[in-house]
Parts: C-alpha cells; sequence; structure tokens
C-alpha cells in the first residue's frame, strides 16, 4: 500500500528525517523524484545521505527517478546509487523524454543490480512487448550525440528559469520555492487567500493561463501552484508577469476583505 511522506514549503520540500524513520516500517522500497517534479527542488547530499541511512535501517529497496538529471541549475545531482552501501539496493530510472525532448517516445531504462534487473526484463516483456523501432533508432540518435544535444536541449528552461526570477524579484505577493533544477517553478499564492485549485482555476477563467495546482500532489502543497516553463520565453515572461499582477490584485482585495 503506497505510504505518502509528506514534505513541506518551509523545508523546501525535501523530506525530514524523522519523516522517512517513520513512514518506513512495514515498508519494502521507497521512491524519491530528484530533480524534482513539481517542486524543481534538488535533494542534496545530507537529505539522500538521511534516504541512504533509512533505506539500510529498514532493509528497503531504493528506487531513484532521476529522469531530470540534466536539468540541474544550482548544486549538483547526486546519483544515491553511488552513496556506500547502496548500489546493491537501488534501482535508477532514466529517460529520454526530458534530457532529449522525446516526451511522447516513452523510450527510458533502469539501472540496478543484475538480478533485479533480470526479473524486470521479464516483467517488461509481459507488459510492453518492445519498444517500436522508429523510437529506438531515434534514442540511439540522442544518445550518440553526447552531451551538447543535453546542454541543447536544456538551455530553454535555464534561459526562462532566470527569466522568471527577474520577474518574481519585481514584486512581493508571489513566492517561489528554490527552483534548483527540472523545467518546473513551485509558487507559494497564498497571500492572494485562495488555495492552489481556486487560484488556477480563476486564473485559467481570467486569463487563459494554465498552471498546476499544490493541492494536485498532495495537501502539503495547498496554497502553492506548479509552473512549467514549457512555452516560448516572450509567452512565458507575458503570462509570469500577467500572473504576479493577478496575485497581486487577489491579494489586494484579500487585505481590504480582512480590514
Amino acid at each position: 500500500r503506497p505510504r505518502a511522506i509528506v514534505t513541506r514549503a518551509a523545508d523546501a520540500f525535501l523530506p525530514r528525517p524523522e519523516a522517512l524513520a517513520q513512514a518506513a516500517p512495514g515498508a519494502t522500497s521507497l521512491l524519491i523524484n530528484s530533480p524534482n517534479n513539481p517542486t524543481g527542488v534538488v535533494y542534496d547530499r545530507a537529505t539522500l545521505a538521511h534516504v541512504a541511512q533509512t533505506c539500510q535501517d529498514h532493509d528497503l529497496w531504493l528506487i531513484s527517478d532521476e529522469v531530470y538529471d540534466t536539468q540541474v541549475w544550482e548544486g549538483e545531482h547526486l546519483s544515491p546509487r553511488a552513496l556506500p552501501g547502496l548500489a546493491d539496493r537501488t534501482l535508477v530510472i532514466g529517460s529520454m523524454s526530458k534530457s532529449h525532448a522525446m516526451t511522447g517516445s516513452r523510450c527510458g531504462w533502469i539501472a540496478g543490480p543484475p538480478e533485479a534487473i533480470e526479473r524486470l526484463i521479464d516483467l517488461a516483456t509481459n507488459t510492453t512487448y518492445g519498444v517500436p523501432g522508429f523510437v529506438q533508432d531515434a534514442a540511439v540518435f540522442a544518445l550518440t550525440a553526447g552531451d551538447e544535444l543535453e546542454a541543447e536541449i536544456a538551455a530553454p528552461f535555464r534561459r526562462r528559469r532566470q527569466l522568471a526570477h527577474a520577474i518574481l524579484a519585481q514584486q512581493s505577493c508571489v513566492g517561489l520555492i528554490p527552483s534548483q533544477g527540472a523545467m518546473y517553478l513551485m509558487l507559494d499564492i497564498r497571500a492572494t487567500g485562495l488555495d492552489g485549485e481556486g487560484f488556477a482555476t480563476a486564473l485559467l477563467e481570467t486569463h487563459h493561463i494554465a498552471v498546476m495546482p499544490g493541492e494536485s500532489f498532495g495537501s502539503a502543497a495547498a496554497g502553492h501552484i506548479r509552473v512549467a516553463m514549457t512555452i516560448e520565453d516572450d509567452a512565458f515572461a507575458a503570462a509570469l508577469s500577467r500572473l504576479c499582477t493577478f496575485a497581486a490584485d487577489l491579494a489586494a482585495q484579500n487585505t481590504q476583505v480582512a480590514q
């Protein structure tokens, strides 16, 4: 039975050691995602050390989703499989979807201990049958293109992150959770008096701008929204500016009502 580990905005949505330890008894595996969707947070070495300790203390498999590992804007990406004692209990998930802009092609991999991979091959054979030939050809091309292609794919998101930071720095209503990696921003809109779902709905209806409510990812993200940096720079900057103005107007109305 899945058991969610609640992370909080006050902790930059990093899991607390005590939360990991509390959820671990009776579990067989732990799933993490860094760089993270939806927050853009990159798990630091200290956080991964707590993850490693929890897995070793409770004999857990670690499933590490690292599909955004080529989109790190601050700090460094560390695969937990490289930590002492974790190679034999960690499965690393990779994908061409983000690193090479092959979002719809669904070509990826799992790296881990040979005995685990043998069983996963049996599972994949009986569930997915195989990856279409043209997708395999595209993946081979992308993987042999080297780091330059990965950097080219990541560059627009790095650029839009800088645009976002510049826009958000000009106002004080919308807060930004540290955006260290991936193609997302997690924004705090609680000053508006609305929850994430209410704000997202109002923004869509008023300005035709679509964002994801934080509540879509769990109650801990209530009062937040996720913004995807996946449209062209000018449109992205214009939409984010309108979002901030809209939030400021709502916050002013909220303050007047409170008074």
